[in-house]
């Protein structure tokens, strides 16, 4: 390209040359040439020497000749074979940061597999690609796969792993390793190694493996593929030989890819099935509680015949878009209070569910007590009974049931809701009308104080959570959107105000409640409603964003249209109430140091221009917006860009909840 102001072209040897001279000449100076000049009378020059000895001829050679031609190696690559393989299984995107352990396989994917199937998605962080894969899936039901770079990527990965482990969404984990010592390169490449990489998030993955042969390969992605997509859904790892990748497939190797063939999920035992229906059909005041129960739109629809064959109280606890918030039955946690029967569906915490626990009681002890009456009947379906590990205690407290099935409850809904119809008295069909009567009289009057509510502090300057979300709600409300995230806690309005009725409205959360998991999963889900034709809409937390703001980067670079709208209220605001709470618990004033809270826990002085940020990295933004009145024109502004196509950013100032 010509540049607009032309000026003398430099060597590389002489400005090489010119530096050496420069350094040389700007040395220090000698003290009776320092006291000459001082005096006023000229300074004879030292005898200049040479600042650099002429290159030799190899110097010459390597530096101005035609690199030679570097040796073809024969044969089929074996990462090429490892490219038919993936393809088997319909992977549509892997996001990922390049890196040196798994060059063979990269290069396989862009040349040889043409970049489709998967398509290389470019990342700036591990956690990133991770958190992709794990927003992608739960959109579109189908996972992704990931390249991790040895030691040091999978330990900038693992967080997202655990994530994933622990909201049950299936992520293929594939790292490259270097595992001969005799001919891997020293240095850098032999600290990114280990015997064994997989030992770094194995306690939180349902399998791995490590092949040594294109066979054994073959066999171990279609298994890890299968064991993924299995409920419990969980992340599998592979680690992937430098070696492996690169070396030929032998001449008459006879090789070949196993057919995936999916598992069905594990259902209810029939006897166990009846008697939860014999317990819910004769119950007075019947209570289904579902966090991860839905898999599908159609795990929604079979939730909704059940609560209404039953005219049943329903909690929805969000790990899932389970139950439309629309519906009559839809009741808070706090009906668990007069339930004589309670039904858990694949619940993360039933303990937490039937119990409360008041921090910070005597002596700086946690108090439990109990949500429910003594004789309440507990039944539980529950698959990631399946899947508990020793080491991280996401499994939660241990809570005794009547009745317990380790199974998937989507698979197991049929069967129950033809129980419950067949175990239904006669003399008990008026009753269970009138308790549906009575149902729709005290959800229309919750969802009125829940407006009234919103109302609130509505033209209070910075934004209040409330109007945030509903300005939002107006902008978006005639499209067909998709909540592909909310990171930070917003007093949970957007499901509280939004009529959320299909599966893909609302996606639940972290599943581990790692920071840095919305900026990353709402791009991967935002992926997959681009290829749906929806509108991906997510409120965007400050601190989250600063985990991993390069994602922001990649959904400008691969086009992932998405309107993220910021909760920046300039503060780590959970951990602003833990100090507070615990200063008022030791009886002294929290340190606030200049801030609007604790210090330590504040993100402010100086302020992070969020809107700049996304702009620096290709994405339409504006702000910051500290004016409520502002907000909904910007926010048509914003969908606008996003429905030509683009990333847009809105910074809003808002309340801290």
């Amino acid at each position: 390209m010509t540049r607009k102001h032309p000026r003398p072209e430099v060597s590389r040897r002489k400005f090489l040359a010119g530096v050496a001279v420069a350094g040389a000449a700007s040395a220090v100076t000698p003290p009776a040439a320092s006291a000459a000049t001082t005096a006023g009378t000229p300074a004879s020059a030292p005898p200049r020497r040479p600042s650099a000895l002429p290159p030799t001829m190899r110097v010459a050679v390597a530096e101005t000749a035609t690199p030679k031609e570097l040796p073809r190696i024969g044969g089929v690559p074996g990462s090429d074979f490892m490219v038919d393989v993936i393809k088997t299984l319909d992977i549509k995107y892997l996001p990922s940061n390049p890196a040196s352990s798994f060059r063979a396989i990269h290069e396989s994917l862009i040349n040889y597999g043409g970049n489709k199937m998967p398509e290389f998605l470019t990342c700036a962080h591990e956690e990133s690609a991770v958190g992709m894969a794990h927003g992608y899936f739960k959109v579109a039901g189908k996972p992704l796969m990931t390249l991790c770079h040895g030691t040091v990527g999978l330990q900038h990965a693992a967080m997202a792993v655990y994530n994933a482990w622990c909201d049950r969404v299936p992520v293929i984990i594939v790292g490259g390793n270097d595992l001969d010592a005799a001919h891997r390169p020293p240095g850098v490449p032999t600290i990114h190694s280990a015997q064994d990489i997989n030992a770094l998030v194995r306690d939180f993955t349902k399998w791995d493996d490590t092949p040594v042969s294109l066979q054994h390969f073959a066999q171990s992605f279609v298994r890890a593929y299968k064991i993924a997509m299995t409920p419990p859904y969980g992340p599998v790892a592979i680690s992937l030989d430098a070696g492996l990748q690169q070396e030929p497939m032998r001449n008459g190797e006879k090789l070949y890819i196993p057919r995936y063939v999916p598992t069905s999920p594990p259902q209810g035992d029939t006897g166990a099935v009846k008697e939860a229906a014999r317990l819910l059909a004769n119950a007075q005041n019947p209570v289904i509680v579902a966090d991860r129960a839905a898999r599908s739109e159609n795990g929604v629809r079979l939730l909704v015949e059940l609560a209404e064959i039953l005219q049943a109280q329903v909690i929805d606890q969000g790990g899932r878009m389970n139950f439309p918030n629309t519906h009559y039955l839809r009741r808070p946690p706090t009906a668990v209070g007069n339930a004589d029967v309670i039904l858990g569906l694949e619940l993360t915490d039933f303990w937490a569910t039937v119990n409360a626990y008041i921090d910070n009681g005597e002596h700086g002890l946690g108090i439990n007590t109990s949500r429910i009456k003594p004789e309440t009947k507990l039944i539980s379906i529950n698959a990631s009974e399946l899947l508990t590990k020793a080491n991280y205690q996401d499994f939660q407290r241990f809570q005794s049931v009547d009745v317990s099935m380790a199974a998937d409850a989507e698979a197991t809904l049929p069967a129950l809701i033809e129980a419950v119809k067949a175990a239904i008295p006669a003399d008990r069909k008026a009753a269970i009308e009138k308790r549906g009567e009575a149902a729709r009289k005290a959800f229309a009057e919750a969802h009125e104080r829940t407006k009234q509510a919103a109302a609130l502090a509505w033209d209070a300057s910075p934004v209040s959570t409330a109007r945030l979300v509903m300005e939002t709600w107006a902008q978006i409300k005639d499209l067909d959107w998709s909540l592909v995230a909310s990171s930070g806690n917003v007093s949970n309005w957007p499901r509280r105000l939004w009529p959320m009725e299909k599966y893909y409205h609302w996606l639940g959360a972290s599943g581990g409640y790692g920071v840095g998991y919305g900026a990353p999963a709402s791009v991967g889900a935002a992926l997959a409603n681009r290829d749906l034709g929806r509108f991906s809409v997510s409120i965007q937390s400050d601190g989250d964003l600063m985990y991993a703001p390069g994602v922001l980067w990649t959904a400008a670079r691969h086009k992932i249209p998405l309107l993220a709208v910021m909760h920046n209220n300039r503060g780590y605001h959970q951990e602003v109430m833990h100090v507070q709470r615990l200063s008022n618990f030791r009886n002294r004033v929290a340190s606030l140091g200049g801030d609007m809270g604790p210090i330590g826990t504040s993100i402010e002085n100086p302020d992070i221009e969020y809107h700049k940020l996304a702009e620096s990295m290709g994405w339409w933004a504006k702000g910051p917006i500290k004016d409520p009145a502002q907000l909904g024109p910007a926010l048509k502004e914003a969908v606008a860009v996003v429905k030509s196509g683009q990333p847009a950013l809105l910074n809003v100032w808002t309340q801290p909840r």
